[in-house]
């Protein structure tokens, strides 16, 4: 009782209504209440968690950077092996033209970063985004996202900012020799898990290479094997001039990152100096978690099985009869429902038998499922035994 008071009291809040559980602990795919309950986190805390909760190899580097040191100066004034490694290790398995990282506190912050340097490198100042589109919460990053529920009583917002539709060849024109970037995520998570087409993608790449417009792609959800492939673009044959990365970058721990070119990136050394500034982004503590986190992926037996465990979801999720539509890319995945009251009682019967879904912010007719990519088949299976149940109901 006296945490709920605290958390009531105190704590600014971002909805009258969140889910209320108080954790105790986490480990693996499980959230564990002071009374002991356990919760099947199929969320993975929106993202964050695609390693699982506790990974013993992050936990021993963040403990070991702890010993050495934390926070030290700025961001870009000391030479910190933590950072350098976890840079070496990212750019080590992007494209050769990825190959510098600048290290930001959160994805959003990433999406800023991004706005900026596609404004420096052209000096251009309009920037193209899509329908749908979520990069954030911060004023330039909302600017670019589509919910405008969201946005209303926040403007005036970053202007300059043209929004198009996903998948239309035509709207392609729309970016010209006036555009300065423009913003896509690989594949839209708060819009419901939507997926672009290769052919569009590809002319997307192209139109930007025709009129000089940088393409930023932006992976804060989709990215490090949650579309079951290290990077979503990767299954469009494309490159991005710049990548935007957040949540499971982290392996829980708040972290974004802007990666681009060098010869982009040194462009906010100059002219002005300091162009872009951040006091604790690229925190070694933070940083050891990633570059621990990077190579657990990388040991090559996690990011294989993504694509086969979401065909699991759809065997036992995909025909129900109440589910309109199945999306998914990899174990990122929506389940469409006739309404969004329907969602409502599907994720609360699930909670209440320690299965935590949750919803999109842009699609409330649809119930997010994104569980740790280590989620074993069992289960896979136990939870959706219970999902499955829950559509029953309705």
């Amino acid at each position: 009782m006296e945490s709920n008071a605290l958390f009531d009291r105190h704590l600014a809040q971002t909805t009258p209504y969140p889910i209320g559980l108080e954790i105790e602990r986490a480990e693996g795919i499980y959230l564990y209440t002071p009374e002991g309950k356990r919760y099947m986190d199929l969320i993975s805390g929106v993202g964050v968690s695609a390693l699982g909760h506790g990974n013993p190899e992050v936990r021993a580097a963040i403990k070991h950077q702890v010993d050495q040191h934390m926070h030290v100066m700025v961001y870009g004034e000391y030479l910190q092996s933590a950072q350098s490694q976890a840079a070496a290790t990212l750019t080590r398995l992007l494209p050769s033209s990825l190959d510098t990282v600048y290290f930001v506190n959160s994805g959003a912050e990433a999406n800023e970063a991004a706005l900026k340097l596609a404004r420096r490198v052209t000096g251009r100042t309009e920037m193209i985004a899509f329908q749908g589109g979520y990069h954030g919460g911060t004023t330039g990053a909302l600017a670019l996202s589509g919910n405008e529920q969201k946005k209303y009583a926040f403007r005036p917002l970053l202007p300059g900012v043209r929004h198009i539709a996903l998948n239309d060849l035509d709207a392609l024109q729309h970016i010209t020799e006036r555009t300065a970037g423009v913003v896509l995520e690989t594949i839209q998570g708060d819009a419901g898990i939507r997926i672009p087409d290769a052919k569009w993608m590809q002319a997307l790449r192209a139109r930007c290479t025709e009129v000089g417009a940088l393409l930023i792609l932006d992976e804060i959800q989709c990215g490090l094997g949650r579309a079951g492939s290290w990077f979503a673009f990767e299954q469009y044959g494309i490159v991005p001039d710049a990548l935007t990365l957040g949540k499971a970058l982290g392996a829980g721990m708040p972290v974004g990152a802007l990666v681009a070119g060098r010869g982009w990136m040194e462009q906010f050394t100059h002219d002005p100096m300091l162009g872009h500034i951040t006091t604790f982004g690229g925190h070694p503590v933070i940083c050891a978690a990633v570059n621990a986190g990077l190579l657990e992926l990388e040991r090559g037996y996690i990011v294989p099985g993504v694509s086969r465990k979401g065909r699991r979801f759809r065997k036992h999720l995909g025909d129900h009869k109440q589910v309109v539509e199945f999306r998914q890319a990899g174990l990122f995945m929506a389940v469409e429902l006739a309404s969004p009251e329907a969602v409502q009682q599907v994720v609360e019967y699930c909670l209440e038998r320690g299965v935590i879904g949750f919803w999109f912010l842009s699609c409330p007719e649809a119930f997010r499922l994104a569980p740790p990519l280590v989620i074993s088949d069992e289960e896979i299976d136990a939870a959706c035994a219970i999902i499955r149940a829950a559509l029953d109901q309705l």
